[in-house]
């Protein structure tokens, strides 16, 4: 190349870096040198070194290199002081849950349970009055409906042929052919059983009679007739049998009635069957003396019937009973197959109070089909049930239906909590008020949530002072029978309850 081109080579690059030096303003005619007025410089050349990837690439420390350093003084002790932070930690954790387990409450051992104290109990005396279908398989279609009541147990019949008062009319081993046959029995324990509901058949011999075991005949010839029927029965599958007017068999024939609790014990299937008894007796004396006597699972009677309106009378019959019995033992019923309904046995209006005592109650409570709606009596103790498929003249305009489904509800919360609830499945009962008009107690059990009832038959309103070491201040409101708002705050200092009024209050353990 010759000196000329490498001369104007030169000069491109010097021209070419003094632009780089221009201010982005432009160069003032008068400043020749290309120098701002400010005296600062544009766009000058900034040399930037890009490091190579080789260079960037970072390696760590080699194996041997890691080891030299762990096993330097410093590192073991820091791996030392660790370890023994961590287990220090975990010890002083385990110590710490078992305080706590062994500071904390213990729980109270759970009572035995049998499957009817497990309630309610749903009697059905006559199934013609019952379903549309008037026998077995009416009952099949409406075990649904029972299931939605939360009933634990069906109790059904007598439907065994019987002529009233002889008894060469007695038959335990057929079934009335008015009821149905032996197949639709069947079936009905299955889809009873299905639901969750056992079966009770009353095999009561002279149910259509005046006297349940015949007069003027031997007790020992009907028991005899009896105890091959039981083994029928039983194996059949039913879950347990009842009996009314047990009084004259318990005192007359022992040795009858000892066999006869024997066959129900030992021919259940599971072994889990269960005795019943009526009587008609209606003193709490009477009453606890024929339940140490009979050995029955559970004794249906007429205590609630003689005491149902008077608070006083009602606290003084409990007091004694649950003093000397089981409370498992016991069976709390106002209506049945000889008295009748409950709206018939107590008024309509005190329905709702006597069916939240019956489910209050430590025991088992008993309905009569029907009492869920206040079905009454008219002219016979077997009145119609009625159902929503079933309308009436003056049902016309739904009221009655409305009214109908929010009994039904009532009746359904009441068994929900009875059912779930230990303080009233079997908790302790604490009598805390009684009047000649009303009554308070207290369901309570270990550490769960306390249960108060109360109760007002009179025709003026009550105001009950409930204040006692074992309450708090006041209580949320869960049930009324007046519709009083759930879950309301209630002073007990200052209970107050209308005439016919019944509540159910629920407070901590803690109070």
């Amino acid at each position: 190349m010759s000196k000329d081109n490498e001369a104007d080579l030169k000069d491109v690059e010097l021209n070419d870096l003094e632009q780089e030096k221009q201010p982005m303003t432009g160069v003032d005619a008068s400043n020749a040198d290309g120098i701002s007025p400010t005296g600062t410089e544009k766009n000058g050349c900034v040399k930037v070194k890009i490091p190579d990837e080789e260079e960037s690439k970072f390696t760590g420390l080699s194996k041997k290199e890691l080891m030299e350093v762990a096993g330097t003084p410093g590192w073991v002790r820091t791996r030392w002081a660790l370890l023994v932070l961590f287990w220090l930690g975990w010890v002083g954790m385990l110590a710490g849950a078992i305080a706590i387990i062994v500071q904390a409450p213990r729980c109270k051992p759970l009572p035995k349970m049998n499957w009817w104290n497990h309630g309610p109990l749903y009697q059905i005396g006559d199934l013609g009055s019952f379903t549309e279908d008037k026998n077995l398989e009416g009952v099949v279609k409406k075990i649904d409906s029972l299931n939605r009541l939360k009933v634990k147990g069906l109790i059904l019949g007598p439907i065994h042929e019987s002529t009233a008062d002889q008894l060469q009319g007695l038959n335990f081993l057929e079934i009335d052919s008015e009821a149905g046959n032996l197949n639709q029995f069947k079936s009905l324990l299955h889809a009873a059983h299905k639901k969750g509901i056992s079966v009770v058949l009353d095999l009561t011999p002279n149910y259509k009679g005046r006297e349940p075991w015949f007069a003027n005949v031997s007790i020992a010839d009907v028991a005899d007739n009896l105890k091959p029927a039981l083994m029928f029965w039983l194996g059949q599958g039913v879950d347990g049998v009842l009996l009314s007017g047990i009084d004259s068999v318990v005192s007359q024939n022992p040795l009858q009635w000892a066999d006869i609790r024997t066959i129900v014990r030992n021919n259940t299937q599971g072994g889990n069957g269960a005795l019943f008894g009526v009587t008609e007796k209606t003193s709490a004396v009477e009453v606890s003396n024929l339940l140490n006597t009979s050995g029955v699972d559970l004794l249906l009677s007429g205590v609630l019937r003689s005491s149902s309106n008077t608070g006083a009378d009602c606290a003084q019959a409990l007091q004694l009973l649950y003093s000397s019995q089981n409370q498992n033992q016991l069976a709390w019923n106002l209506g049945d197959r000889a008295q009748g309904h409950m709206a018939s046995v107590v008024g309509p209006n005190l329905v709702p109070l006597n069916q939240m005592l019956l489910f209050t109650l430590p025991g088992t409570p008993v309905f009569n089909y029907g009492d869920e709606i206040r079905l009454e009596d008219g002219d016979t103790k077997f009145p119609k049930m009625l159902w929503d498929s079933q309308k009436s003249a003056e049902e016309t305009n739904g009221t009655a239906k409305q009214a109908r489904e929010m009994w039904r509800a009532f009746f359904r919360t009441l068994s929900d909590l009875r059912g779930k609830e230990r303080s009233l499945l079997h908790g302790d009962f604490l009598l805390l008020h009684n009047s000649t008009s009303s009554l308070a107690y207290l369901r309570q059990w270990d550490q769960s949530e306390r249960y108060l009832a109360a109760f007002n038959w009179g025709a003026e309103p009550d105001t009950l002072n409930l204040s006692h070491p074992a309450l708090p201040a006041q209580a949320t409101m869960r049930v009324s029978t007046t519709g009083q708002q759930s879950e309301s705050l209630v002073k007990l200092a200052a209970l107050k309850l209308e005439p016919g009024q019944a509540v159910l209050l629920s407070f901590k353990m803690d109070g």
